[in-house]
């Protein structure tokens, strides 16, 4: 009897473990109200933080905090799975058309913003892009770093996958320039990674690696290449201030998504992350606040 009561907690015990691909706070014993709260893997990071500190202060709330990339979040919240959805991107029409056809309208919240930093190996020469520059590597145009001022080597072109909203956010913004007409995608042999922290390796390890991530998750090993919007410039690095003052041209917010208006125990939680405490744990986790 011993054996099988330790076999079975051993086999909870692995389950457990296994829960959750990007982060999971752990529920408060005793808990009355408890939050469930699922996206992006580019926000997870900071939700874990915020979850951490809210609960440090509500002991009566739980709150559980899961990645998986913006289309899964968006996806449990249209199933109703969850209280708040996380997302580095905008609801798509078609999301909302579903959202309305399950009986309740997605309500936007922006909790933060984001720069995008298009990362490079330390050892690579090239230190600044033009957005056409950085479309046409991605597109396939532009296949070795000779063709940008590097040394004669192939690139090797790193992106999140599909379901990320960094990865929809970056083709839209930065393959297709802001041109909503325009169809291109990113080359074949683009090499998509699950994770902010699998571009963020590999780049580290490859010296012909091009990738880009979240401004919070860039190591400071890692070099981090000036972007200009045309070839007049000026190239300018990722920062809270570059992104406030607009001059970064790849930059965005982050969002959290609810099944209608919320209530109760969620939208004081909402309440408090745009609050001045919540938004010190932006700045410090590298994303800009979005308090003035």
């Amino acid at each position: 009897m011993k054996s099988l009561r330790f076999a079975l907690l051993t086999l909870l015990v692995f389950l457990a473990a296994c829960g959750g691909t990007s982060g999971q706070t752990n529920p408060q014993p005793g808990s009355s109200t408890y939050i469930q709260n699922k996206g992006s893997d580019t926000i997870v990071n900071l939700a874990l933080a915020w979850a951490e500190k809210y609960q440090a202060e509500h002991l009566d709330v739980s709150i559980s905090v899961t990645g998986g990339g913006s289309g899964k979040g968006i996806a449990a919240l249209l199933n109703k799975t969850v209280d708040i959805a996380n997302a580095s991107r905008q609801m798509q029409a078609e999301e909302i058309k579903q959202a309305k056809a399950n009986g309740f309208d997605p309500l936007e919240f922006v909790i933060a913003r984001d720069a995008i930093a298009v990362i490079v190996n330390p050892t690579n020469p090239v230190g600044r892009l033009t957005m056409q520059q950085i479309s046409d590597i991605y597109s396939g145009k532009i296949d070795n770093w000779f063709q940008v001022g590097g040394q004669d080597r192939p690139i090797v072109r790193l992106s999140r996958e599909v379901n990320s909203g960094t990865h929809v956010y970056f083709r839209d913004t930065v393959i297709r320039l802001g041109d909503k007409k325009n169809k291109t995608l990113f080359a074949a042999d683009t090499l998509l990674l699950p994770s902010s922290e699998g571009i963020i390796s590999e780049v580290r390890q490859n010296p012909n690696a091009i990738g880009y991530d979240g401004l919070g998750y860039v190591p400071p090993d890692l070099k981090t290449v000036a972007v200009a919007k045309d070839a007049k410039g000026p190239y300018v690095l990722p920062s809270i201030a570059t992104v406030n003052d607009k001059s970064y041209p790849v930059a965005r917010d982050l969002y959290m998504y609810t099944a209608g208006q919320p209530a109760g125990t969620v939208k004081a939680y909402l309440d408090w992350i745009v609050s001045t405490e919540a938004q010190t744990i932006v700045a410090n986790l590298g994303f800009v606040p979005i308090l003035k």
